[in-house]
Order: C-alpha cells, then sequence, then structure tokens
C-alpha cells in the first residue's frame, strides 16, 4: 500500500463505519477536523485511485467506497489493521484477549473503553458467530474474564442479523460498528457492503 496519511485514513474508515451518513466534503471535513479545501483534496485523490465513487445531489458531491473493486476490500482490511496496531497501549491488550476467542467469526471493540482506557466499566464487544457455537464463544469469554477484573460485555450478531439491523440502521448497532476491529475484517467489511445494497 502506498504511505497513506491519518486523514486519508479517516475519511475512509468515517465511510466504511457509518453507512447511515452520506458524506461530502464539507461533512467530512468537521468530522475530521480539516478544512473543506483539505477534505476536497483528499477526495479527489481517493477518488483518482477508484478508492471512492462519488454522486452528486444537487450542488454537492456525496462519497462511497468502491466496493466492487478486490483492491479497495484489501485497502480497507489493511486500514482496519493498521486502526488496531496505532490503538491505546490498554485497548491493544484487549483486543489481544478478544483474538482468544477462535469460535466467533469477527469481533469488535466498541463503548467506553475506547474513550475512557482504564476506567471503563467493562468492555463491550460485538461478536459476529453462528449460533451453533454460541456455547462454546460463552465458555471462551468466561476463561478471559476470569483472568481479568473487567468483564467482556457481548453483543451477538449473526452475519446475517448484521445486514439486517445495519439496513434497518440500528442505534447500538451502529454505534458498534464505529469500533475498532480486533478480527474478520473481511466478514465486516463484506456485511457492511451487503447492508448498502438494495
Amino acid at each position: 500500500m502506498k504511505d497513506i496519511t491519518s486523514n486519508e485514513m479517516m475519511f475512509v474508515l468515517n465511510i466504511l463505519k457509518s453507512p447511515e451518513i452520506n458524506y461530502n466534503a464539507n461533512s467530512m471535513a468537521s468530522v475530521i477536523g480539516i478544512s473543506r479545501m483539505g477534505a476536497l483534496k483528499i477526495a479527489r485523490k481517493l477518488e483518482q485511485d477508484n478508492i471512492i465513487i462519488s454522486r452528486k445531489w444537487g450542488r454537492a458531491k456525496f462519497y462511497s467506497l468502491n466496493f466492487d473493486s478486490d483492491y479497495v476490500r484489501d485497502y480497507v482490511k489493511f486500514l482496519l489493521k493498521r486502526e488496531a496496531k496505532q490503538s491505546h497501549p490498554y485497548v491493544k491488550v484487549w483486543i489481544e484477549d478478544i483474538r482468544k476467542i477462535k469460535s466467533a467469526d469477527a469481533a469488535i471493540i466498541f463503548g467506553s473503553v475506547l474513550r475512557k482506557y482504564k476506567d471503563a466499566g467493562d468492555i463491550d464487544v460485538m461478536l459476529l458467530i453462528n449460533p451453533k457455537n454460541y456455547h462454546k464463544i460463552q465458555k471462551e469469554i468466561h476463561e478471559i474474564d476470569e483472568l481479568n477484573t473487567k468483564k467482556i460485555h457481548p453483543m451477538y450478531q449473526t452475519k446475517e442479523d448484521l445486514i439486517k439491523n445495519l439496513k434497518k440502521e440500528d442505534l447500538p448497532l451502529l454505534s458498534a460498528i464505529k469500533g475498532i476491529a480486533a478480527f474478520g475484517e473481511d466478514i465486516i467489511i463484506n456485511a457492511i457492503k451487503d447492508s448498502l445494497s438494495k
């Protein structure tokens, strides 16, 4: 991957993690904390590289990810992995613990631990599961809880639940996908992509 600035990374990940929002340069600029011109410059570069596609609505241009491209899916996966790698040291410890859950297909850490770190009450984790593995996952979570003072607070979703709940803009779920992926990035990306198809 070419050098990706942190603002470019935030631009792409905000589009990915907020499927309920139609971002244009103005709204993206205020979310990232840069000028409108800065956001436009990033958008032009990403559009030139076919990472995002734009559609006009009145005088504004709105951006979405070019999910049809394998390169873009790999690019987004790389950014999710990079985000986990660059997260706060306390969050990184929990990412390593969550990766011990082998019976789930994907996991996202979200909620207060991403803001409060050690002061968070518990550790919110969205787990993408196959229902037949539910008891195995509960056992794995119990084993992690035994070794920690804070407990994992799981939110379980099947892939079908995730797609359906994203389509209906379920608020707890929209909050969860804004977290940090611990594993299963491909599955998360594909579920978000599928939720956007009519």
